[in-house]
């Protein structure tokens, strides 16, 4: 019985994967005004993420992807984005655009702290996160689908673009956060 237990620690060992990585590699805002007489934000913000896979025997299936924009921890776009599979130590690009409107009620200081990055030209409290549905696949197992830990990229600071000028300093590549990628955020649920 020991043996048989050590031999499965020891294949998990083996075979235990790597976290998938996210980075915001840009980020470009030419729309966020907000009207303070109605909280109505009027918003262009596009991000561009690169996604590795650094496993050498594990692929992804990218089932649902979900872009959530926030501002000061108010949500204020979503999008869907397309499912995709990503092989073994695998890159892939993808381009997340939040073009709309939204109500965005800012508390006094958020107000202010608006209102200078505006003037600056740089907006330093952006976030985006992705809620994710995959599966995994090791050699001819195929996991069911599950719901990994929500990717937080946050504290992006962006520039705003105006008649194709960006503000100094531009955009800096950013890592994102998650707890360990394959577990089930709903398992215990």
């Amino acid at each position: 019985m020991f043996i048989f237990i050590l031999s499965l620690i020891l294949f998990w060992i083996i075979i235990s994967p790597s976290s998938v990585k996210f980075h915001v590699t840009g980020a470009s805002l030419t729309q966020f005004n907000l009207i303070t007489s109605n909280n109505t934000l009027y918003y262009n913000f596009k991000v561009n993420v690169t996604v590795r896979n650094p496993n050498n025997n594990i692929v992804v299936y990218y089932r649902k992807i979900t872009a959530i924009a926030w501002y000061k921890d108010n949500a204020f776009g979503w999008v869907s984005l397309t499912p995709f599979d990503q092989g073994h130590k695998n890159t892939t690009f993808l381009q997340a655009v939040f073009v709309g409107q939204s109500v965005l009620k800012l508390r006094p200081q958020q107000l202010g702290e608006y209102k200078e990055e505006t003037n600056a030209g740089i907006h330093k409290d952006l976030a985006v996160d992705f809620d994710l549905n995959i599966r995994a696949k090791y050699a001819r197992f195929k996991s069911s689908r599950f719901n990994p830990p929500i990717v937080q990229c946050r504290r992006l600071k962006v520039p705003f673009i105006s008649n194709g000028k960006s503000s100094e300093p531009p955009f800096t590549v950013t890592r994102c956060s998650s707890a360990y990628f394959f577990s089930d955020r709903d398992a215990d649920a």
